[in-house]
């Protein structure tokens, strides 16, 4: 089971490092455009943690190694998300788990439609997109990818509220290993 996060704005400098983590084609297929550090510090300084909603998936040594931005538009009612999947931890299923997290909190929040955005050569995204069920829209290089959301219900506030109920227990079970492992031994 893959444990997904809620991130806050004092976790902007994991953002960061994280997305530092892409490689200039990674990042490039990320945004659409080539993306120096300067430029990934400036998005993630931009994320709207009062608006929009962020996601992230902590490997073993805690380091964050995917992350999802949901940017909510609250005048046309859509939800774009764009994820990222550090190289080395493709493969194990982290893009569909942000991808579905950031899907039911647009739902939880009253959006009809997830919206995704990528370079049609981004086989990674499309790939992911279409086996999440949204439908591709592919004009001029560039893929659009749709997905009608279900209706807001009580439902699926409960299971959100349940998924990160889970995701704090996974944190603090965690930091207590964390904690376990570091003391000496034959310390109180």
């Amino acid at each position: 089971m893959v444990t997904v996060q809620k991130l806050s704005s004092v976790q902007r400098p994991e953002m960061f490092r994280h997305l530092k983590t892409l490689t200039p084609e990674d990042r490039r297929l990320r945004f659409g455009t080539y993306m120096l550090d300067g430029a990934l510090q400036q998005y993630v300084s931009r994320i709207d943690f009062t608006r929009d909603k962020v996601f992230g998936i902590f490997g073993d040594d805690r380091s964050l190694v995917g992350m999802a931005h949901v940017a909510l538009d609250r005048n046309r009612q859509y939800a774009e998300l764009g994820l990222s999947v550090a190289p080395a931890q493709r493969g194990k299923g982290y893009g569909l788990a942000l991808l579905n997290r950031g899907q039911l909190s647009a739902v939880t929040r009253g959006y009809t439609t997830l919206f995704m955005h990528c370079l049609a050569e981004n086989k990674i995204m499309t790939h992911l997109a279409q086996k999440a069920g949204l439908k591709l829209v592919i004009e001029q290089g560039e893929v659009d990818a749709l997905l009608e959301l279900e209706a807001t219900s009580p439902a699926a506030v409960a299971r959100e509220a349940i998924e990160d109920q889970l995701a704090l227990a996974d944190v603090m079970i965690r930091q207590q290993f964390t904690w376990l492992y570091r003391r000496p031994l034959g310390a109180a």
